[in-house]
């Protein structure tokens, strides 16, 4: 399987934009580019995690404690957050942007910005993008992230935002 080939800014590492690429070459090349991540919370406080579908091309059958993807050229990275919400989960929420950090993990460089939205329990996810979902506690989230299978984004995203709601509190 191959990376997804769609259109991204090529950014340098203070997140200054540098130019049109696809995504597949910036990975290919270890160009930095931007994708934009939320942490999914319910009224309740609990997490949704989800399972990546076996048919992607990037981490399939992995879990995942974010929702998100490349932002597109001229996008914000709010607005990539919300339409990687609506297209993943069937949600229409514009997510707080909390932070964003050039995230040498993964599949190659890349700004993660970390947002932040709260969700209808009930999303209706796309089968193509998650195969399955559910909602954890604090206690059983952090038991999954030893147990399971999570992909990069997952493990360091979460940590930074559990770090930046402590240091809010």
């Amino acid at each position: 399987m191959s990376v997804v080939d769609e259109l991204v800014e090529r950014v340098d590492d203070q997140d200054r934009v540098l130019g049109v690429v696809s995504r597949r070459r910036a990975v290919r090349e270890g160009w930095p580019h931007r994708v934009a991540a939320t942490v999914c919370r319910d009224e309740r406080g609990r997490i949704l995690v989800h399972r990546r579908s076996a048919r992607l091309s990037r981490f399939p059958g992995l879990h995942e404690v974010v929702v998100g993807g490349a932002v597109g050229v001229g996008e914000s990275y709010e607005q990539a957050a919300a339409r990687e919400l609506a297209e993943e989960l069937g949600i229409h929420v514009l997510p707080r942007l909390l932070f964003t950090f050039l995230n040498r993990g993964g599949l190659s460089p890349h700004w993660l910005g970390v947002h932040e939205a709260v969700v209808p329990d009930a999303v209706v996810p796309d089968p193509d993008e998650v195969a399955w979902y559910g909602w954890l506690t604090g206690p059983e989230l952090r038991s999954a992230l030893l147990k399971w299978c999570f992909t990069p984004d997952s493990h360091e995203a979460f940590g930074r935002y559990l770090a930046h709601r402590t240091a809010r509190s």
